[in-house]
């Protein structure tokens, strides 16, 4: 019986959030976020194993945290590698070979909703891949490279067709996979998972997403979400 997979990368040092603590464990409410992202995943009915990314040197804490949450869809912890296209190759090699679908999802957008994982599992269903995104509200000017003077306006750029990439990014599993070698192989570096399977020249479909659907990477960030955290709980 196939599986549906999520690959969690929480591996990062969160160096733009300050601080001694890696971002993931900061608290929002009473739990640490990568908790808080974890347990929409171990609590969805459309979820059956998930591999939890984790610096080599937390992986005793990670086991632990997940032991006192009771997170009993986390098969594996898995050391993350150098940046994060390494660390989700890592989970890669990992996977369940049964796992047929496989979600990636950063540990640090714990406002993600069953509702649009499950959109993201019917698209790849039906047409092999797809992300979660929302379009962009604000106006987008391309600007020149610094220089003395400072930054110059170009153009400004046509929004009706820029969305914001978010996460869950969704995939077969023999595309991602497939994906993944092509990059290892040709020494191709994504800015994120969609972006090497577009580089195999796979059609990427876009689910709507939510605009409350944020990555917390700064102090500003965690200030925003406990202001959803708080409308969430009314």
């Amino acid at each position: 019986m196939s599986k549906i997979s999520a690959i969690i990368p929480a591996a990062g040092s969160g160096t733009r959030m300050g601080g001694d603590r890696s971002k993931q464990y900061l608290a929002i409410g009473e739990r640490p976020i990568l908790i808080e992202t974890l347990m929409v995943f171990n609590e969805s009915p459309h979820i059956d194993e998930i591999i939890l990314l984790s610096p080599p040197a937390d992986i005793d804490l990670m086991k632990k945290l997940l032991k006192k949450y009771d997170l009993a869809k986390v098969t594996k912890v898995v050391k993350g590698g150098k940046e994060r296209q390494d660390s989700i190759s890592n989970a890669l090699d990992a996977l369940d070979r049964s796992s047929s679908i496989v979600l990636v999802h950063d540990g640090v957008r714990p406002f993600i909703s069953d509702k649009i994982i499950k959109e993201l599992i019917d698209a790849v269903n039906q047409y092999g891949a797809a992300i979660a995104a929302v379009p962009v509200k604000d106006t987008v000017k391309k600007v020149s490279n610094r220089s003395i003077s400072g930054i110059s306006i170009i153009e400004t750029v046509p929004r009706e067709n820029l969305w914001l990439a978010q996460t869950p990014q969704a995939f077969r599993a023999k595309l991602i996979i497939g994906a993944y070698a092509n990059a290892r192989e040709k020494g191709i570096r994504g800015t994120d998972d969609a972006s090497l399977l577009e580089a195999i020249g796979v059609d990427v479909k876009i689910v709507m997403g939510s605009y409350e659907n944020i990555k917390i990477t700064t102090p500003e960030d965690l200030v925003f979400a406990e202001a959803i955290l708080k409308e969430r709980s009314r």
